[in-house]
């Protein structure tokens, strides 16, 4: 585990970043239909957002409070994401 001074590898993190997005990108050209994509997509983005979380934002080296009172937003974002879902995949 990293000391409270070390720094992220934000070379490696912004290498996978990139990664994430060609791969939500790509998710578009899947013969897997709209609820495939759509699915993969947000999931990427929630790995994105962790990702630019815990290392741009320096939430890893913080206190477990932090985390805390991060995960509200969260939660908030992810039942906006189910109840949006469906609008996003069947809509005409």
């Amino acid at each position: 585990m990293a000391s409270h001074g070390a720094r992220p590898n934000y070379v490696a993190v912004w290498r996978w970043l990139v990664v994430l997005m060609g791969v939500g990108l790509a998710a578009s050209f899947l013969p897997g239909g709209r609820a495939l994509a759509a699915t993969l997509i947000f999931a990427t983005a929630a790995v994105k957002a962790t990702l630019v979380a815990l290392n741009y934002m320096h939430l890893k080296f913080e206190p477990r409070l932090i985390y805390a009172i991060a995960i509200v937003p969260v939660l908030f974002v992810l039942g906006l994401m189910v109840a949006l879902f469906p609008d996003f995949v069947f809509h005409r």
